[in-house]
């Protein structure tokens, strides 16, 4: 997501009140696209979208100042993939928390598909070819993969088998289709369509046994399905203010979507990527504030000297915390069986994957209850009990 180079570039941005263009998102290098996405009055550069098929959003934001928050540690730190002369970006994780299935450009220009062991070294490139593909993630039973491919000529939702076999386009739209995300019961994808002439963006649902069968659900981008029911969570941008992205969810009913709840926000920086628990009680994010862009003005990317951290908070919009607080840049999280969170993190000129594990204090084991104590009794009541009992 961080780099300009012939992928899907994500600017993550949002645009100022009085807005010289609208808000920017892409994905770097076809990188964790799923980590940014366009708010208001957008527009497509045409550069942008010549003979690298690069997808470019461009906007700007006021003035930001740091903010501080709860800040706990996260316990185990890991890193899985090492440096190379590419990156390696948009992890996920199967539902046993055994395969990593990843994007890279480790071994060309173009992004491609590698899977390997969360604990172990081997790496087996799953796709390639004269292409980007980006953003996969695994069936909740582990036996597919969907993820997102420029192979047709534009942005679409593919699906393949985990080896890496039989891959079928489900999408075609003329506007980028992008971040897919499985329903629990794996029968369904919910991804998010880009009109250029609208950057609010736009959710979508799309049954697999009958993929003809797509249906718009509402307003965002980058969503992400609960492992607990009907419930997505996705970013939006408000249209004043900042106009920073935030954090909502909403729940399907009878496949109907109901009213959205924001989760989180914040005038001062974009709250982006949302990725659930496994519980589906709380909600991963990237923290993302601005860099400098090359006249002075604040600029909501990521790329740059900008931050990006990872955060979580409930589901009811409580106990946010920032989960890493370095110089590099943290983004794209993905929330794993085992509780650990995997991201990109991106450092001076490397972009590897890394997990953390959310600090959770152990609760101190119950007492047993202590036996009741007899009430004393008076001497003469005493005595007069135990001649009572005399034969």
């Amino acid at each position: 997501m961080l780099h300009a180079r012939t992928h899907l570039v994500v600017l993550i941005a949002a645009i100022a009140p009085v807005a010289l263009h609208g808000c920017a998102w892409t994905n770097g290098s076809a990188t964790s696209s799923k980590a940014n996405a366009p708010a208001q009055t957008a527009h497509v550069e045409d550069a942008g979208l010549d003979d690298s098929r690069d997808l470019r959003l461009f906007g700007r934001g006021g003035a930001l100042q740091d903010i501080s928050f709860e800040g706990k540690a996260a316990i185990n730190i890991q890193q899985h993939t090492t440096g190379s002369e590419g990156a390696d970006f948009d992890p996920s994780v199967d539902a046993a928390g055994k395969q990593l299935v990843f994007a890279s450009t480790r071994h060309s220009r173009m992004s491609h598909l590698y899977v390997k062991p969360t604990d172990g070294a081997t790496l087996t490139q799953l796709t390639d070819g004269d292409f980007n593909d980006a953003q996969p993630v695994f069936s909740p039973d582990g036996t597919r993969i969907a993820f997102t491919s420029d192979r047709s000529g534009q942005w679409d939702v593919w699906m393949m088998d985990s080896s890496g076999r039989n891959p079928t386009q489900l999408t075609n739209s003329p506007m980028p289709e992008l971040h897919p995300s499985w329903s629990p019961d794996g029968e369904q994808l919910v991804y998010c369509r880009i009109n250029p002439k609208d950057s609010a963006g736009e959710l979508w649902i799309i049954d697999l046994e009958n993929p003809g069968a797509k249906r718009i659900i509402g307003e965002g981008l980058f969503p992400a399905w609960s492992p607990k029911g009907d419930r997505i969570a996705y970013q939006k941008a408000r249209r004043r203010g900042s106009r920073w992205f935030s954090i909502w969810t909403m729940t399907l009913v009878d496949g109907e979507p109901t009213p959205p709840t924001e989760v989180v926000s914040n005038t001062q920086f974009a709250c982006i990527a949302p990725s659930w628990s496994m519980d589906g009680s709380q909600i991963a994010f990237a923290l993302v504030s601005p860099s400098a862009g090359s006249d002075g003005a604040p600029e909501p990317r990521i790329t740059g000297a900008g931050r990006a951290d990872i955060a979580m908070i409930d589901v009811d919009g409580r106990g946010l915390i920032r989960l890493t607080n370095g110089r590099g840049e943290n983004y794209s999280p993905m929330w794993s069986a085992d509780d650990r969170i995997y991201f990109t993190a991106k450092l001076d000129q490397s972009e590897t994957i890394w997990s953390i594990k959310p600090f959770r204090p152990v609760a101190a084991p119950a007492q047993p209850a202590a036996a009741p104590v007899a009430a004393p009794r008076h001497a003469a009541e005493a005595k007069q009990e135990e001649a009572e009992t005399q034969p």
